[in-house]
């Protein structure tokens, strides 16, 4: 470590707190250095991640090096970006260059890192970003937990016998232990939203369409890429470099023209909020529904206008299922029968059962999907906000699928409040409001209409400074 890089144990303490917007305040000010806090971070990766098996890949050397060419541009007062010198990981998913994408999967090449950057790893790494690291996913982001074949199982920091959810739980882990400021999540049926209940972070799932993906999802129109991070602020700032266009991509719009780091409001006057405990046919435990239930109070109190009432759709899992289950199968063709049998065998099954989906199932499953669309652009045009539970359980022993001994058979069995506004492509966010009897995290999910991100997040941002910070404890 080089002595500009040197930290006293106070000094150390105050930059493991650090969110980005305060850390380039800190570095506009003199207070502290890119290279102080690149070396902290990478410090306390090195002490946390064996507990949490949150990193796939720790670009330690380069990260180091790119923190002392940022050092050197902010003492000389040129910035390279809005991000200079900020820590950031990116999902295993995400091609970002020079270094290994294994997509959680013992198929992939060890021996391959990317040529190029996917393009949010491109905006990052332009806006002056160091990438830290890679962050765990399940195989190919198959499933709602965050375990696979070639790393191991990811663990969440406030119980490390639990799961963090997936499967951005990667980047769920880091984001609560502050391991790097801004984390990549991906969502295809709640990726983002999953990990950041069940740990405690803020995540968005932007409208499809402002932030560009390529190479595509194997799950195509259902995959959002977005923020996980400590605060809204911070995604706000990172959603701010996410959504621009990428000729890459050619679901992508034009250059979004939400203004993500607005003041946030002082009050919620005008605005009309529904709220469903349950969807009309969940199952959710009552810890948890008494959690929503003060958080309507206290949107209440911010001047909303409150009606408890359910969006008025039956579950669409099949619809998803269909749709999910032939996107895995595309995968599954890309690989032999020696590669097959590498493969976590939950993802193979899927995969499997994706072949022998039909062209009129998958049709029907496009025309469903579609009437729900309509159906909750209708439902918009009375509410601003649908506000729900994100997850209807607690967070459950890791390596397990589903919770051991439930009635659950499948992933998406436990997490119905996510993959309908997959369906819909609506902007959907996860905000922690408060711990469960057990002292875990619980998600309050806010649901907007499409292309009104920043009506979820201006919500988001007054009801969390109404709500207590959640910090994992201290082994």
């Amino acid at each position: 470590m080089s002595h500009e890089a040197a930290v006293t144990t106070g000094q150390a303490a105050e930059l493991a707190d650090l969110g980005a917007t305060q850390a380039l305040e800190a570095y506009r000010r003199g207070e502290c250095t890119p290279s102080q806090v690149i070396a902290d971070c990478l410090s306390r990766i090195a002490r946390d991640n064996p507990r949490v098996n949150a990193f796939s890949h720790v670009a330690g050397d380069d990260a180091l090096a790119a923190a002392e060419a940022s050092t050197l541009r902010w003492q000389q007062g040129r910035p390279c970006g809005p991000l200079d010198g900020v820590p950031v990981t990116i999902k295993d998913l995400t091609l970002t260059q020079g270094m290994p994408t294994r997509l959680g999967s013992r198929t992939s090449d060890a021996h391959a890192p990317a040529a190029v950057d996917a393009p949010v790893s491109r905006f990052l790494r332009e806006a002056g970003a160091i990438i830290v690291g890679k962050t765990l996913s399940p195989e190919f982001g198959w499933k709602g937990v965050t375990d696979n074949p070639l790393h191991g199982i990811c663990r969440n920091p406030w119980d490390t016998r639990l799961t963090p959810g997936g499967s951005s739980g990667g980047a769920g882990a880091a984001a609560a232990l502050n391991l790097g400021m801004l984390h990549q999540g991906s969502d295809a049926g709640g990726s983002i939203r999953i990990p950041c209940s069940f740990t405690g972070t803020f995540g968005i799932k932007p409208t499809f369409g402002w932030v560009p993906q390529w190479p595509s999802s194997a799950m195509s129109t259902l995959s959002h890429l977005g923020p996980m991070t400590r605060s809204v602020e911070d995604s706000a700032l990172m959603m701010r470099l996410l959504a621009q266009p990428d000729s890459r991509d050619g679901y992508a719009g034009p250059r979004c023209p939400i203004d993500w780091q607005a003041p946030r409001p002082d009050h919620l006057r005008g605005v009309r909020v529904a709220i469903s405990l349950d969807l009309g046919y969940v199952e959710v435990a009552p810890d948890i529904r008494q959690g929503v239930i003060r958080a309507a109070a206290l949107l209440q109190d911010l001047g909303a206008s409150v009606e408890w009432v359910d969006p008025g759709f039956a579950d669409p899992i099949e619809t998803f299922n269909t749709l999910w289950f032939a996107g895995a199968s595309q995968v599954l063709e890309r690989l032999d029968e020696s590669q097959q049998a590498m493969l976590d065998p939950g993802f193979l099954e899927i995969a499997r059962r994706g072949t022998g989906i039909s062209l009129s199932q998958y049709l029907a499953a496009r025309r469903h999907r579609s009437e729900l669309t309509a159906a909750m652009g209708e439902f918009h045009q009375r509410y601003d906000l649908l506000v729900t539970p994100t997850m209807p359980i607690s967070p459950f022993a890791a390596g397990y699928n589903v919770p051991p001994g439930g009635p659950y058979r499948e992933w998406m069995d436990w997490t119905p409040f996510t993959y309908p506004f997959n369906l819909t492509q609506q902007p959907a966010a996860s905000l922690p409001c408060g711990l469960d009897e057990q002292g875990l995290p619980m998600g309050l999910h806010l649901v907007g209409p499409k292309f009104a991100d920043d009506r979820v997040m201006q919500v988001a941002a007054l009801l969390e400074s109404r709500l207590p910070r959640l910090t994992p404890p201290r082994p």
